[in-house]
């Protein structure tokens, strides 16, 4: 068991995610518990390379998650050449943190191998063509993604999900030399944080507005969301955002097609990439 760690530590990051009042000092904490709750997306790099054996570590803890029926449908590409990384950034949305960070992680839902060895024994696998093996693909790089994330904050490293990597995938898949049936699900950037860039704890919704008990109420929450706006804006005023609230930012960020950043065209760029989701 990890060591206990003071109460009034456990209480301040719990009251940090979701800024309500409502979080009762827990009877049981850990380091780890503290390293899950203390996370922050890091978009400001120092340049300073990572200690030997890092990267490798990373991928340990990776495949250390769990995988729907050992499976294991997923890879990762780490980029560290950077030119490579700089063109990148380009088809990712051009942000400047991919260029600075030390490693560039692309994780992948990956069918090509399994297809690769089921050629090589003569054999069929006709369920890599169907939907919902695309969707293992996708939950097995995920959660091989965040468990190497919360591996990075434990050594002390950054990190930040690139979601814009599937803004253009069929020439990330180019840039990588992806073969068929590989397709980039998001990117991490991972380095040493720059304290001076340090970013805050982003408060989530309410637990009572996620937390579901036995089955889903479909009541909408008003006056809970209406706190979050408040608390969300108290957070970019804090980190010299701008303000405006957490409903007007999720919306805008889904309510038509130019939003989605190229991302519309999402099934033509997976059937070009050999999925057939059928």
């Amino acid at each position: 068991m990890s060591a206990t760690l003071p109460l009034d530590s456990a209480t301040a990051l719990l009251h940090q995610r979701n800024r309500n009042g409502t979080i009762a000092a827990p009877e049981q904490w850990n380091e780890t518990l503290a390293t899950i709750l203390n996370h922050r997306s890091v978009r400001g790099f120092l340049p300073d390379a990572l200690p030997e054996g890092t990267l490798e570590v990373l991928i340990a803890a990776a495949q250390s998650a769990s995988t729907s029926s050992n499976l294991q449908v997923w890879s990762v590409v780490a980029v560290r050449d950077p030119e490579r990384k700089s063109r990148l950034a380009e088809l990712a949305g051009k942000q400047q943190f991919i260029r600075d960070a030390p490693l560039m992680l692309v994780w992948l839902a990956d069918l090509n191998r399994i297809e690769q060895i089921a050629a090589d024994r003569q054999t069929q696998v006709e369920a890599t063509h169907y939907t919902e093996a695309f969707i293992l693909g996708v939950v097995d790089a995920t959660l091989a993604a965040q468990t190497a994330f919360v591996a990075a904050e434990s050594l002390g490293l950054g990190a930040v999900y690139v979601g814009a990597v599937r803004n253009l995938p069929e020439q990330i898949a180019a840039e990588l030399n992806l073969p068929r049936h590989v397709f980039a699900v998001f990117g991490m950037a991972v380095g040493y944080p720059d304290p001076a860039k340090e970013t805050g704890i982003k408060p989530r919704l309410p637990r009572d507005i996620v937390l579901h008990n036995e089955q889903y109420d479909s009541a909408l929450k008003r006056d809970a969301i209406e706190r979050y706006n408040g608390v969300a804006r108290d957070f970019m005023r804090e980190q010299g955002m701008k303000e405006q609230d957490w409903t007007q930012q999720a919306t805008a960020r889904l309510k038509d097609i130019p939003a989605m950043h190229g991302r519309d065209r999402m099934k033509e760029a997976l059937l070009n990439l050999g999925f057939e989701l059928r």
